[in-house]
This record gives structure tokens, C-alpha cells and sequence, in this order.
């Protein structure tokens, strides 16, 4: 995200969010699920606050400033990235929360996920339509 000053900010005057390449299918393309999953791990402990193992709203301010290059990001911003994806309510992100919450910000993994789970669903159980005749 961006900061309130900078001109990629959602504005009255500039009502368009900024734009966003999705990398993540890319990488899944080149590096397999678990090759992903491993890149999602690095990029977590590159995050995390070392001594609590988890990232924390002062880890995640602090290394995406240094780590990411987002140094304009409020303290708002960096709440409600912790907060969306935060699902036991603990304020922090462990990594299996992380790891969901790139899932979840990648609308064409999100889209393949989709599509793989119908697959298996199908394959598991057949076409329930049938079976009802």
C-alpha cells in the first residue's frame, strides 16, 4: 500500500487503486506448489520478528521498510494488513496465516485452488446429479 502523499494512493483525484502484477501463479508455474510454499516460508521469515517467531505489527513495519522498499506505509496500513489476515485474533501472523493471506491477496492462485478442489471433489465423488436418478 501506499502512503496518503503518494500519487498510487486512491484519491478524489485519482479514484483508480494503483495497479498490480499477481507473481505469484508465475511462480507457482516455475517453482511447483512446494517450491512456492518454500519461497512463501523465506519471504515470512524475512518478516517475523526473530524472538517471537511470528510477524508482528513492529516486525512487519520495520522489514517492509528495509525487506520490501514500503517505507511510506502508515500505521494503518500495517494494521490492516496484521488484521486481514490475523485469523486466531492473536494481533500477529504466523506462518500458516501468512502463507493463506498470499493465497488469498493471489485472485488467479485463488481462481487454480478453486478449480483444483472442484476437480477432486468431482473425481472423489462423481457427479451427484447422476446418482440421484
Amino acid at each position: 500500500m501506499a502512503s496518503p502523499k503518494s500519487p498510487t494512493r486512491p484519491t478524489e483525484q485519482n479514484p483508480q487503486p494503483p495497479s498490480f502484477h499477481d507473481y505469484l501463479p508465475a511462480m507457482a508455474g516455475n517453482l511447483g506448489g512446494e517450491g512456492l510454499i518454500g519461497e512463501l516460508c523465506n519471504g515470512f521469515e524475512l518478516l517475523m520478528d526473530r524472538e517471537k517467531g511470528v510477524i508482528t505489527f513492529d516486525s512487519l513495519r520495520r522489514n517492509a521498510a528495509v525487506v520490501l522498499g514500503l517505507g511510506d506505509l502508515t500505521d494503518e496500513d500495517v494494521r490492516c494488513m496484521i488484521k486481514e489476515g490475523d485469523f486466531d485474533c492473536d494481533g500477529a501472523l504466523n506462518q500458516m496465516e501468512f502463507c493463506v493471506l498470499m493465497f488469498r491477496l493471489s485472485p488467479d492462485l485463488m481462481e487454480a485452488s478453486r478449480c483444483l478442489v472442484t476437480e477432486a471433489i468431482e473425481e472423489e465423488f462423481g457427479d451427484c446429479s447422476r446418482r440421484r436418478h
